[in-house]
């Protein structure tokens, strides 16, 4: 089924998954899509300097059967952008009505991200990770408790996995990994430098790396081998990315579900050290 909704925010999800001529086009439909929406695809190919193969290929990646399809779908989203049901908090507001709105907030967040997502990311993901011999977690400020979750989880599968909030043992660590190894670095922005050094630098070392951003265009989309991306709007008395920390945890939810259902084993034996050993520390 073609989807009718939200083609600027799926196009921005994937740019850094595209190949370069396909991401020529990419960019050229996110900076002038009302122009997009009244061009042919002989228009648009002549226009980005690609063959019209490759923006057939691109509709194709975002879920059209072909150009034609894409382009009605892109005119919704120029015409009527879409919905922005994130309603900004007021101070009048009654604690039952803050309660609904950062509610509603979170539920449309994981709606827009859940809609960013196919099979092929999310099993390159859960691969990479289930086949590491060893796994970083890196997140800086409110990131690094994304980290230190992510660690918590998928130490019961049995991986080697740690995460470092010091800089300096960000980019340590980063150096002792190895091809057979996965660098994920999680930042809401995107630019973080902290983050993008480690990642770089455990990139030298010849390891994977996975990065976890709102932001399909930054600087840590260009440095990992796979972006993963959260969808998120903030408001006034969220500016701190509430909503996108909510959904941080998800995504990390899904991949440890993932990766424990490949290395079934070893996490029902993880799974079963842990609890002997938290049941000593019970009364």
């Amino acid at each position: 089924m073609e989807q009718h909704e939200g083609t600027i925010i799926r196009l921005e999800a994937i740019v850094s998954q595209l190949s370069k001529k396909e991401k020529l086009v990419a960019l050229y439909i996110l900076e002038h899509p009302d122009k997009v929406v009244h061009q042919s695809i002989t228009e648009l190919a002549e226009q980005v300097g690609v063959a019209e193969a490759t923006i057939f290929r691109l509709c194709k990646r975002i879920g059209f059967g072909g150009y034609q399809g894409f382009k009605i779908a892109l005119a919704r989203d120029v015409v009527k952008p879409i919905e922005n049901i994130y309603q900004e908090i007021d101070e009048e507001d009654s604690a039952s009505t803050l309660m609904t709105k950062v509610f509603h907030a979170h539920i449309q967040g994981l709606q827009d991200t859940l809609f960013l997502y196919d099979d092929y990311i999310l099993e390159t993901a859960m691969t990479r990770l289930a086949q590491a011999d060893r796994v970083q977690f890196y997140g800086s400020g409110g990131s690094a408790t994304i980290a230190q979750d992510a660690v918590h989880k998928f130490i019961r599968t049995g991986l080697q996995c740690q995460a470092f909030q010091d800089s300096h043992m960000q980019i340590s660590s980063a150096v002792m990994l190895g091809p057979q190894s996965v660098a994920f670095g999680i930042s809401h922005s995107g630019s973080n430098k902290d983050i993008l050094q480690a990642l770089d630098l455990a990139k030298q070392q010849g390891a994977y790396t996975i990065a976890l951003t709102q932001n399909a265009r930054s600087p840590i989309t260009k440095v990992a081998d796979l972006a993963l991306h959260t969808k998120s709007t903030e408001t006034l008395y969220r500016s701190e990315a509430l909503t996108s920390r909510l959904i941080q945890l998800a995504v990390i939810d899904v991949l440890y579900v993932g990766v424990a259902m490949k290395r079934k084993d070893e996490t029902l034996d993880g799974l079963e050290r842990i609890r002997e050993a938290i049941a000593l520390k019970r009364v």
